[in-house]
């Protein structure tokens, strides 16, 4: 392939070449190049771009903590990408997001909740993000070893996390250890290892120098370091930013080869149309130009959409797989696995249909199709809210009583109204029921990307942590009706309730769990499937206790460094039936240590364990014990099962003040369904087993 593609720039002239190297690319029919738009998204399904399955948002596939899951949730989408493709290149539908190539994985850390992006990401721990990165790009991209089914791309690239309304302009200044041991993880698993086809370089300056343009992170860290050999991507309009944003260029031109020359190979926007100009300034080379080119055409041989591919066995994918029975049934089943249960006071969950006859649903996001969806989403068929789910599933056995409640964030429905203009409605289908359901929370309306959203609420960035408007109000009038009340949270991020853990029955993250999330939710709110989800985010008790949103030291930050205790810690979450750890049993060699276990359901009835392994250096300045390793473990009642987990030196490796990995003298390490934080073992009753490695990997240090 690179030798044809070789061949076809050597034949192009300079203009030619250039219209290549943005996101409308145009024909070059003499030498049979198609025009083509490379913008195309996949974030959790195929986007903005008709029909497709709407999975659960991506924060929501992170706390499956499932790998497997997660790399078939990226071949199903993949599959509905090309079978979209194929009918629209039948019918030469060629615009935007009509494309093979696809801005998705974000892998950027969740470092603060304010964060609007942040349920975009697989959440705040870099093993974990890079573990269910690898996955969604392996699914996505396929195992053909001739082409690729579809193009990922990791982004943002890199040490991005917010604030929206200053990422054209903003400066992220981090530390070597942090950048080590935090920012650059995830991506490297995703070039390492998945092989990713693409990075996409993040808006904001790292260290004062634009990410777009910064050699450092392009060049020396992702090529020279990492071995990258996909291309690179601006983020749309990002390179604009040089100039009028960052101010360190003074015209497209200077900033157009300020990009290229520092390696970015293609600009998703319009100023890499000056390379043309730039090079006859003489700030640019050809030959740059061609290996950026080269690596561009690369992607489109590898996808069978540049010269003769008579043999992609993509081609052949018919548009009857796109929301088909077998895609619902996946996503429901995906749904179910990301849903986290925090609080069953005396097991009030799940509730017995048999002995129930009026449930109250109530809240701004019992019905609301935007609170399934997040951002960068599709189109689906047919949406099930929690409202609808619960009335499906109760049938005419149930009655279901519902009520909007209040506003996501303003204090009356009707603008028209007096503040709180449901109260009445509220007590009477309360006083009413012998349940209360309240589904509150935010939608992709309120948090998100920085003109995608905006509102009297925010600019995508949350101003602050708890439910906002009069939802808390609401949730205080149900209490007082004295029924049980149990709140269904949907959002993309951690919240601070406080209020609603001391008070409520039941409290449920419900995320945004995809078009069909409100089945998924019922059927586990009525026992018909166990909870599994774990928080991949940590839950804080005040927006207070943070350091400053613009501040991207890792210090105070996520589980890893915080020193407060949190309401709801990552990794946490309940579940019907009970597991157990028994005969544990840890084995230390020179270069590896192998844990083996026997975990088992001590509970009644059949539910799945999420073991996790953490890792703590004795180190002053280490980390708090961090996730290194995660295995899910299906167990019927009653059932055991034996697994073995082994981790190596990279697992135990730490990050020093130059950003070099350093092997500690001692370390302890634990195996269990949590992090061995105190919150955690107060919440669950159990802590995870525990081991002192001393002198491992010591040779190396000899």
């Amino acid at each position: 392939m690179k030798e044809k593609v070789k061949e076809i720039i050597s034949k192009m002239t300079l203009e030619e070449k250039v219209s290549q190297m943005v996101h409308e690319a145009k024909a070059v029919e003499r030498l049979g190049i198609d025009e083509y738009n490379w913008w195309n998204e996949s974030l959790h399904g195929v986007a903005r771009a008709g029909i497709a399955t709407v999975f659960p948002q991506a924060i929501a596939l992170a706390a499956s903590f499932d790998e497997e899951m997660v790399e078939t949730v990226g071949d199903a989408i993949s599959t509905e990408a090309r079978a979209k493709y194929n009918i629209q290149h039948k019918y030469g539908d060629k615009g935007i997001y009509k494309g093979l190539t696809f801005y998705a994985p974000n892998v950027n850390i969740f470092r603060d909740p304010r964060w609007g992006r942040g349920h975009e990401t697989y959440g705040e721990d870099p093993y974990l993000t890079g573990r269910l990165g690898v996955a969604y790009i392996k699914g996505m991209q396929g195992n053909n070893e001739k082409y690729l089914k579809t193009a990922a791309c990791a982004k943002h690239f890199a040490v991005h996390s917010g604030p929206e309304g200053m990422r054209h302009m903003f400066d992220a200044k981090a530390s070597e250890q942090d950048l080590r041991e935090t920012y650059l993880p995830a991506f490297k698993d995703c070039v390492e290892e998945a092989g990713v086809e693409a990075v996409m370089g993040a808006y904001n300056r790292f260290n004062g120098i634009p990410c777009c343009g910064n050699e450092r992170l392009l060049i020396k860290i992702l090529r020279d370091e990492w071995g990258f050999d996909g291309m690179v991507v601006s983020d749309f309009l990002a390179l604009m930013d040089f100039h009028g944003g960052h101010k360190v260029t003074d015209n497209p031109v200077d900033t157009a080869a300020m990009a290229l020359m520092n390696g970015c190979d293609f600009n998703l926007g319009v100023v890499y149309h000056n390379l043309y100009e730039a090079v006859k300034e003489n700030k640019v080379t050809v030959e740059r130009i061609d290996e950026a080119l080269e690596r561009i055409l690369m992607t489109r041989m590898k996808l069978g959409i540049l010269g003769d591919a008579d043999d992609n066995p993509y081609n052949d994918i018919p548009y009857s797989v796109v929301d088909s029975d077998e895609m619902k049934k996946l996503n429901e089943k995906v749904a179910e696995k990301c849903i986290v249960l925090l609080k069953n006071k005396d097991n009030i969950l799940p509730l017995d249909k048999n002995k129930l006859k009026t449930i109250a649903v109530i809240g701004p996001n019992a019905d609301n199709r935007r609170s399934l969806d997040g951002n960068y989403e599709g189109t689906a068929s047919r949406y099930i809210t929690v409202l609808e789910g619960i009335q499906d599933y109760v049938g005419e056995d149930v009655r279901v009583l519902y009520s909007e409640g209040c506003h996501l964030f303003r204090d009356q429905i009707n603008p028209m109204a007096f503040k709180n203009d449901r109260i009445a409605e509220i007590k009477e289908i309360c006083s009413e029921s012998d349940v209360v359901i309240a589904v509150m929370g935010l939608d992709g309306t309120l948090e998100g990307e920085e003109g995608d959203t905006g509102s009297d609420y925010g600019m995508g960035d949350k101003p602050y942590l708890h439910l906002p408007g009069i939802q808390t109000d609401i949730l205080k009038i149900a209490k007082e009706s004295g029924k049980p009340v149990i709140l269904v949270n949907m959002t993309g991020s951690a919240m601070t309730l406080n209020w609603e853990d001391e008070n409520l029955d039941g409290i449920i993250q419900g995320w945004y769990p995809g078009a069909r999330g409100g089945k998924a939710i019922a059927r586990l709110i009525f026992g018909e499937s166990d909870f599994e989800g774990k928080l991949p985010i940590t839950f804080y008790r005040t927006m207070e206790e943070l350091p400053e949103f613009t501040d991207y030291s890792m210090k105070n930050r996520t589980y890893r460094y915080m020193k407060n205790d949190a309401l709801y810690p990552f990794g946490y979450g309940l579940s019907y039936t009970e597991f157990e750890y028994e005969n544990t049993l840890f084995t230390v060699k020179d270069d590896s240590v192998t844990i083996k276990t026997t975990v088992k359901n001590t509970g009644k009835m059949d539910g799945t364990e999420t073991v996790q392994v953490y890792i703590g250096a004795r180190e002053d300045w280490a980390p708090n014990p961090q996730l290194k390793k995660i295995k899910k473990v299906k167990l019927k009642k009653g059932e055991a099962k034996d697994i073995e987990i082994t981790l190596t030196r990279e697992s135990f490796e730490v990050f020093d003040e130059s950003g070099k990995p350093v092997i500690s003298r001692e370390y302890d390490v634990y195996i269990g369904g949590s992090q061995p934080d105190k919150r955690s073992e107060k919440l669950l009753g159990r802590k995870p087993v525990h081991m002192e490695v001393k002198e491992c990997f010591m040779q190396e240090l000899i």
